[in-house]
Order: C-alpha cells, then sequence, then structure tokens
C-alpha cells in the first residue's frame, strides 16, 4: 500500500505547481546564491526537488544542479519543464533516505517540505538527514526547511492551512499531538486527471533545539535557523512563533565524517 506522500504525488504535478507555496523559487535561489558567494562552481543537489522548480533556476543561473525525488510523475513534470526550456539537468528518482551520493555535492538543498519532515517516524526523518550529509563534501552547506515546531504551540494549523488552499489540496480535521509533535489531517485534493482524493496524512514539526542537536551528532559545526518567508529567505528573519517553517542553515564539519 502507498504511503500518503506517494498517493498525493503519484499524478499531482501540473496541480502542484499551481499551490501558492510553490511560487517562491526565484526568491529562494536569491538566497542560495548568496549563501554559497555566487560561485558557480558549486555542485548542488536539490533533495525532494518536485517538480524541479529550485533546480531548473539554479541551472540557469549557471549552476551544476542534481535533482531527486520519491515521485515518479513529479520528475517526469521536472523533466518536461527543464527540457522546454533548453536545459539539461540530472533529474534520478531515489528515495531521500537510501541515496547513492557520498562527498559529492558542496551544497545540499531540501525545501518546502522536500522530504524531511513527511516520514512516519523520526528514525526514517532522521536517515535523509544523515543522507543528506553524507552527499555532501567536507566544509558542505546544508539549506532546508521544516514545520516549525512553535507554530502549533500558539496557532491553528487548520485555521492557517484554510487561508492557502483556495485553488488546490484542502487541509481539514487537523489534530495535532503534543506528545509526538506530528499533525494529523484529512488532505482533499483533485488531482492532473480530475479525480478527487481524499489522504489521511500526517507530518513531524520540529523545535528548534531537535533541529540543532540533531544535526550536531552529525558533524554540523555551525547551525543557524530563521524564519521561511516564501519567496524571501532572509538571514534577519529571527525564528518566531509566527513562522509555519523554519530555514535551516547548516555548515558540515571537515573533520567529521558523514
Amino acid at each position: 500500500m502507498k504511503k500518503w506522500y506517494e498517493a498525493l504525488f503519484e499524478n499531482y504535478a501540473l496541480t502542484y505547481d499551481k499551490e501558492v507555496f510553490t511560487q517562491g523559487a526565484q526568491g529562494e535561489c536569491d538566497f542560495i546564491e548568496r549563501e554559497i558567494d555566487k560561485d558557480k562552481s558549486k555542485k548542488i543537489i536539490d533533495i525532494g526537488c518536485g517538480t524541479g522548480r529550485h533546480a531548473i533556476e539554479l541551472t540557469k543561473r549557471g549552476y551544476s544542479v542534481t535533482g531527486v525525488d520519491l515521485s515518479e510523475a513529479q520528475l517526469a513534470r521536472a523533466k518536461e519543464k527543464a527540457t522546454g526550456q533548453g536545459l539539461n539537468i540530472d533529474f534520478q528518482k531515489h528515495d531521500a533516505r537510501n541515496l547513492p551520493f557520498e562527498n559529492e555535492f558542496d551544497l545540499a538543498i531540501m525545501l518546502c517540505e522536500g522530504a524531511f519532515s513527511l516520514m512516519e517516524t523520526d528514525e526514517m526523518n532522521f536517515e535523509i538527514l544523515k543522507n543528506a550529509t553524507k552527499a555532501l563534501k567536507k566544509n558542505g552547506k546544508f539549506i532546508f526547511t521544516t514545520l516549525n515546531g512553535l507554530f502549533p504551540l500558539f496557532h491553528s494549523i487548520e485555521k492557517f492551512c484554510s487561508r492557502i488552499d483556495e485553488s488546490g489540496a484542502a487541509y481539514k480535521s487537523n489534530s495535532f499531538d503534543l506528545m509526538t509533535f506530528r499533525d494529523h489531517n484529512i488532505t482533499e485534493f483533485e488531482d492532473d486527471a480530475g479525480n478527487k482524493k481524499k489522504l489521511k496524512c500526517n507530518e513531524r514539526f520540529y523545535v528548534p533545539s531537535e533541529i540543532t542537536w540533531l544535526l550536531k551528532t552529525l558533524g554540523y559545526k555551525k547551525i543557524d535557523i530563521f524564519g521561511a518567508k516564501l519567496g524571501a529567505y532572509s538571514r534577519n528573519d529571527r525564528l518566531t512563533t509566527e513562522d509555519f517553517e523554519m530555514l535551516v542553515v547548516a555548515e558540515k564539519n571537515a573533520t567529521v565524517g558523514a
């Protein structure tokens, strides 16, 4: 039986590209460029690349990008978009918990819950962080976003999601578990073929101290966490309880193996 995140993305690529939260790629890539000093020699891996919006934008700017995703439908859409723009991008199907790369990339990006926080257990999510770390060269940088566990302590997740579901998936019957920091919800959506679907989903929210500890155990020497503003990532945005997502920037320690 398919996991909810597999079922969601099996025929959802065209609709996904219209979602509100997928419209910030240019501004987000501006931030990524600043973080690597616009060094075009940097090799980048986009984990959970989806339909390739960041991989395509970065390639257009002159970077070498490898995009990986679990969904064949999302990858097919990514390849179609890249080909249509005359871009040659290496898109590969992989499970983020079992990547075949080791010490190959200068930068790993994993944005908009590309893979992390969707898994059923904390151990599975940790495997994603481990594999991203393994893929990085020594002194490599890791930029990712994840759900901010401070937000649901002060706000209703269902009310927040209802403001962004006008043209896409609807997230209903949210139930946030304080013991596990998981949000369980019913996601209703229409796939690219016009079929209406309903899935039982659950996602893991993380508090900053958890992320810091997880990354420290993987050998990161510098870990910065910010609020993640759609299309406008910035080191000036201190993480608050108002941020639905957090932005994490971590540098791998050159003396510690993956």
